[in-house]
This record gives C-alpha cells, sequence and structure tokens, in this order.
C-alpha cells in the first residue's frame, strides 16, 4: 500500500508504522509500538550474545632445552587445557644463542603436537616471531562437546555425593 496510506492507518490506530524488513522489496513495515519493538530486538540481541561460544586462549611457554620431566609437565598442562575445550597457544622462547637453532623449537613443537594429536590438531603451525616461536593447538570438536557437556554433569555427581548415605557409598565402592 502507498506510505501515505499507511502513516494514516498507524495514526488512527494510535501505533507507530515500523519497518521491519528494509532490504525486502518492497520493504516490510507494521503496524506496532515503536518501543516494545525496541525492547523486544534488545532481548532478542541480549540472548544471542549470552548463547555465544566463548573461545578462551590459554598460553603454555616453552625453553628449547626443557628437562623431560618438565616437558611432560607442560605436556599435561596442555592436555588437560585441551580436554576442558580451550585453544593453547604453545610459545618456545629463544635466548641468545639458542635464537639461531630455530630447528629445535620446530622439532620440540612437532613432538608436543604428534603426542596430544587425539585431544586436538595444530590450528595454526609453527612460525618465528622474533625470540618467540609460536604454534596454537585446538581440540577436536568431540573433545570440546563433550568437555561443554561434561561440566554439568560434574556438578551433579559432586550434589549426588553429598546425599548418598555413607554406607551406600562403600557398597558402591565395594561393587566396582
Amino acid at each position: 500500500m502507498p506510505l501515505e496510506r499507511a502513516l494514516q492507518l498507524a495514526a488512527d490506530v494510535d501505533l507507530d508504522l515500523v519497518e521491519v524488513a528494509p532490504m525486502a522489496r518492497p520493504p516490510v513495515c507494521k503496524l506496532m509500538d515503536f518501543g516494545k519493538f525496541k525492547y523486544e530486538s534488545a532481548l532478542k540481541a541480549r540472548e544471542a550474545r549470552r548463547n555465544q561460544q566463548q573461545t578462551v586462549i590459554k598460553e603454555m611457554k616453552l625453553r628449547p632445552k626443557i628437562d623431560p620431566h618438565d616437558y611432560e609437565t607442560k605436556k599435561g598442562h596442555v592436555v588437560r587445557f585441551l580436554k576442558a575445550g580451550d585453544k593453547v597457544k604453545v610459545t618456545i622462547m629463544f635466548r641468545g644463542r639458542e635464537q639461531s637453532r630455530p630447528e629445535l623449537g620446530f622439532r620440540l613443537l612437532r613432538r608436543l603436537s604428534e603426542e596430544i594429536s587425539e585431544l586436538g590438531f595444530v590450528e595454526a603451525s609453527p612460525k618465528q616471531d622474533g625470540r618467540n616461536m609460536i604454534m596454537v593447538l585446538a581440540p577436536h570438536r568431540a573433545t570440546k562437546a563433550a568437555a561443554v557437556a561434561g561440566k554439568p554433569a560434574r556438578e551433579q555427581r559432586e550434589g549426588d555425593g553429598a546425599g548418598t548415605p555413607p554406607a551406600e557409598a562403600a557398597a558402591d565402592t565395594t561393587a566396582e
């Protein structure tokens, strides 16, 4: 209908003429209360932000001449981060003459990526950045989904343990 007629109808029923689909041909308008429309669209935007996935990047710093036990400890932290569904930025810091041997860093990062391949994959391959070499690891989709689904289950288990009588808890452990 013509714009003038739509504006007249809106004025007659004491409502506003709101354009809801400006990109459509012809543009789509509705007769409604504009304040209510703004409020509802703000609610939808807030709900969309709440449901949005937050990506967390954890950082793990290593040295090229790391002790085997320290390497295993750092690898355990990386595994824990990936199981939680977080990305991990692994940084190898070179000092002094170590900078002339970047292949040590490449070898260390390749070894780490091979050892955690069942939990995550290399999102950004190793690259030299001044004195540091950086690689980004990301969890596999299944790991991320399990981590998100596992959080409520863990809370439920903690809640069940508090309400279970000690005799039943002892019976459960002996049955296992």
